[in-house]
């Protein structure tokens, strides 16, 4: 016989059922997470190709380079790069990618409080 495994924090964990509906409101905060999600994503990517110093004129960097240009436009020059023999550091991306995070977050959590004002009514 196999031993159960129980949660020390949570020893009875709440049983949600898979087949029950999804409120508009966690359907929306689901949209938002993602569509921020993949934004963070592409920034994150692009971070990575600069830090690897990866040719810009290939096919797939180049792509991300412009995907990705909209949503770091706005935070470039904030923070000098940090370059080395052609590695760039991008700090002003990795700003964005804390700002676009804490921006999903704040419009989640006003779309879960006017829900739960709605509720109410």
């Amino acid at each position: 016989m196999e031993p159960t495994y129980v949660n020390p924090v949570n020893p009875n964990p709440p049983v949600v059922d898979p087949n029950a509906p999804v409120s508009a409101a966690d359907r929306a905060a689901q949209v938002v997470y993602l569509v921020f999600g993949v934004i963070e994503v592409l920034i994150a990517v692009r971070v990575i190709l600069r830090l690897l110093d990866a040719n810009p004129d290939a096919g797939f960097t180049s792509l991300i380079y412009n995907l990705s240009y909209p949503f770091v436009a706005l935070f470039l020059g904030v923070f000098p790069p940090a370059q080395s023999r052609g590695n760039v550091l991008e700090l002003s991306s990795l700003l964005a990618i804390l700002v676009y995070a804490l921006i999903a977050f704040g419009i989640v959590r006003v779309i879960q409080i006017m829900a739960r004002r709605n509720s109410r009514a």
